[in-house]
């Protein structure tokens, strides 16, 4: 069995040209009759005729044709190949072929998705087939090769290789069906009798005809005979287009529509559906209702109007639905009526929020000037916290307090523009943006409004999310908020925004600028204990089906998971150990088990595991050049070892650890005190020239930066070199200068909260933070003891303990 060739289409009408241009391997039509073997293996084609030079690309199915091919794929690559006489005939035989054919070089063997294998051939050489010799269940051929006859170089060829040329390109241009890049590809055809075989491959004629062409020897009658079919093509795509011309109808596009729409309309009516119509005029009769301006009304009516006009099946009339259907729900001059009971909304936020007092307490300002006043502009409030803090949780107390509506957008990750401002709407699937989106969505104009993660908002080639959130967050540009999508202005000014973030450093300034800034610490041991009391036990006890006499978890048991089992500044971790202790109960309620409701220490091990954090390892003994330093973090605060090594060198210092530039800088400025206060420190100056420095900060993987370990950087130098050690559980925090003078620092709550975790009696701060320390409330800290300092010697001479002799 045979397989026939599966090339570009050829239609019966359209000619089209296979535009491959043979491989430059060197050997080209070029090779010797005597450098192919005699006998080859034979593939018959149906539906084509190969040519010397033409690269063809054929589907390859049946399986003589499949034995052939890898039998000359697995020798020299060269295969003799003829045309059928039928391709109909699906296991030819000697009368079935012709005999004269083209050899061919396999290119490429491509094995296709569909199982299948394609082959490219290269035609190279003419042969007659002198016998055919059936072998192993395939065709071969004993072959002769016909020498090749050069082509004439008289002016008379070279005028008939050009009128081809012309007459290819005048087909190509009035042939819609074929590419213009086949145009390109036949003037860049230099070789004439290339250029002949090229075209006769790709002519729309017989296979006897093209053989005919394969069979003529004479390069000057080939030409002739191929030039006589260009002309027949010719004429008969002039003809085609003559004939297009006359039938082309003149009707106009939106009179078809607008016929085809009158009909539609007609079988809806006899079907019983209701009409288009019936839509427009539920959608006027809400227009009716709507308390909005003039300018809205005016836009409304006029693109209503246009609805009308419009053709329904248009993608258009959707859009135009869509958008009246958003102007009828936003909220327009439509607000809720707030709460100004003070004591009430004070009782909420208590009940909700352990704590939080300035928070709440700038709430209720607002709200007492809103009740005087009446026509406040609303501020907007930005809560800046360590995650699990109550951030979030805080808006929604307050939208209950004041009887708003709540509505929560997360902006973490947000990288385009148009999720702030819409997309326009000349583009198909536009939206408005998601403050519009918002307020349609919460049906009020003035809810409350939470713009969660504001600080992980992105900024890329889409554009700066940010700087379209400077116009919705500023109460004086609010007022007139102008979305891509409605393109009409949108009042804002009476929602109340509330921002949340973790930090303030990634926050465009413009936009810290807008907002009010409302830090929340993280919370005490204490405080947790009391959240956890109010509000995280009974949501889980509930959450897993449990009553309060199944399960009695005491201070102690919370004090013992907040210390050893959490690391935070929030109650998130605090909560998912109090659900493990939930369903460890849950699991003996419901098996019948025998156990005590009221947990206690070994209980907590034998469900959680061993601790994870143990406090006594901050509480050794430090050797000499071991400082501990208070750290704030996005999580909220930790303690920071300082580690200070020296070796015999050349004065290098190396730091490791993985700083910043500034802590980088914070440890070369205390060297260089150092050095400039060596003989009040009793050292030798010459050490420095001698000594190699290694400042190392533990946890290497974490990023860490800010001059707030200065005063540690320092001691932990001086400890190394005056061979004193650092006194325990003792922290210290606080920026230095070459002068020797302690700078304040920021983050001073949640430093000492850490401190305090890890077990730490002692601290050491700037006399400019001791008004940081006066907001915390006393019994938090109870038990350590603050020393507030302006210069460096006062660091050293407390923290450092006394020289041995």
């Amino acid at each position: 069995m045979f397989d026939e060739l599966k090339s570009f289409p050829m239609g019966d009408e359209d000619i089209e040209f296979l535009p491959l241009l043979p491989f430059d391997d060197g050997e080209e039509g070029e090779s010797p009759p005597d450098a192919y073997n005699d006998i080859l293996p034979l593939l018959p084609l149906r539906n084509t005729v190969l040519f010397p030079e033409v690269v063809i690309p054929i589907t390859v199915g049946r399986e003589k044709s499949m034995r052939a091919v890898k039998a000359a794929n697995n020798a020299d690559k060269f295969i003799a190949v003829v045309a059928q006489k039928d391709a109909g005939v699906e296991n030819p035989t000697e009368a079935d072929l012709y005999r004269t054919g083209t050899i061919a070089r396999i290119v490429k063997m491509l094995k296709m998705p569909d199982s299948g294998t394609t082959v490219i051939l290269q035609g190279r050489k003419r042969f007659v087939i002198e016998e055919f010799i059936a072998e192993k269940g395939q065709l071969k051929a004993r072959i002769k090769v016909l020498p090749s006859v050069p082509p004439p170089k008289d002016n008379e060829f070279k005028a008939i290789i050009s009128t081809i040329k012309d007459l290819s390109g005048q087909i190509i241009s009035l042939s819609p069906n074929i590419p213009s890049e086949a145009g390109v590809v036949l003037r860049n055809i230099d070789k004439p009798d290339f250029l002949v075989h090229f075209i006769s491959s790709n002519l729309n004629i017989g296979i006897a005809e093209k053989q005919e062409l394969l069979e003529t020897e004479d390069p000057r009658k080939r030409a002739v005979q191929v030039l006589k079919y260009l002309n027949t093509e010719l004429q008969m795509a002039e003809l085609k287009n003559q004939i297009q011309s006359k039938v082309r109808t003149d009707i106009d596009k939106q009179q078809r529509d607008y016929f085809l729409h009158q009909q539609l309309k007609t079988i809806q009516e006899e079907l019983g559906n209701e009409s288009y119509e019936g839509d427009i005029e539920d959608l006027k009769m809400r227009g009716l209702k709507k308390k909005w301006t003039k300018e809205v009304n005016d836009t409304f009516t006029k693109e209503l109007k246009r609805l009308q006009r419009m053709n329904p099946a248009l993608p258009e009339y959707s859009m135009s639905v869509n958008y009246l259907e958003l102007l009828l729900d936003l909220p327009w001059n439509e607000y809720t009526t707030d709460n100004f009971d003070l004591k009430r909304c004070q009782q909420i936020l208590d009940k909700d929020h352990y704590g939080l007092e300035k928070v709440k307490k700038r709430i209720l300002e607002y709200l007492a000037v809103l009740k005087l006043k009446g026509d406040m502009k609303a501020p907007i409030l930005c809560f800046i916290g360590p995650p699990g803090v109550g951030k979030t949780s805080l808006g929604k107390s307050i939208a209950k307090a004041l009887k708003r509506k709540y509505v929560r957008m997360s902006l973490g990750g947000l990288h385009d523009e148009a999720e702030i401002r819409g997309h326009r709407r000349t583009y198909i699937g536009a939206m408005p943006g998601r403050i519009i989106q918002s307020v349609r969505k919460s049906k009020s104009g003035n809810p409350l409004f939470i713009l969660d993660e504001i600080d992980k908002v992105g900024s890329d080639f889409r554009g700066d999310p940010s700087s379209a959130l400077l116009e919705v967050l500023d109460p004086e540009q609010n007022s007139t908020f102008y979305d891509n999508y409605l393109e009409l202005e949108y009042d804002l000014s009476k929602v109340l925004f509330i921002a949340t973030a973790n930090s303030l450093a990634t926050m465009h300034p413009a936009l810290l600028d807008r907002m009010e800034i409302i830090e929340i610490s993280g919370y005490s041991v204490e405080e947790k204990i009391e959240i956890a009391k109010r509000h995280l036990l009974p949501r889980q006890r509930e959450a897993h089906g449990l009553q309060s006499k199944q399960i009695n978890i005491t201070p102690s048991v919370l004090t013992k998971l907040i210390n050893e089992y959490t690391r935070e500044s929030g109650v998130r971790e605090l909560e998912r150990k109090i659900a493990a202790l939930m369903r460890a109960t849950a699991k003996m309620v419901a098996m019948e088990e025998d156990y005590n409701p009221r947990l206690n220490a070994e209980d907590v091990v034998r469900i959680l595991g061993a601790p994870v954090y143990d406090r006594d390892l901050y509480q050794n003994d430090n050797p000499p050049g071991v400082a501990v330093g208070l750290a704030w973090t996005q999580t909220g605060g930790d303690i920071l070892f300082i580690e200070c090594i020296l070796s015999k060198g050349k004065g290098r210092l190396t730091l490791t650890g993985n700083l910043g530039d500034v802590m980088k800088e914070s440890v070369t400025t205390a060297l260089s005190y150092l050095r400039a206060h060596a003989e009040t420190m009793q050292l030798d100056p010459d050490v420095f020239d001698n000594t190699d420095v290694h400042v190392h900060v533990p946890e290497g993987a974490i990023p860490k930066d800010g001059p707030s370990a200065g005063i540690t950087m320092l001691t932990a130098l001086t400890s190394a070199f005056t061979k004193r050690s650092v006194k325990p559980y003792l922290a210290m925090t606080g920026e230095i200068t070459l002068r020797g003078k302690v700078l304040p620092v920021g983050g001073i709550k949640e430093k000492i909260l850490a401190a305090k975790r890890a077990g730490i009696t002692t601290i050491i701060l700037s006399h400019a933070n001791q008004k940081d320390v006066n907001e915390i409330n006393a019994q938090y800290i109870e038990g350590i003891t603050f020393h507030y300092v302006k210069e460096m010697q006062e660091v050293l001479a407390i923290s450092l303990e006394k020289q041995q002799n």
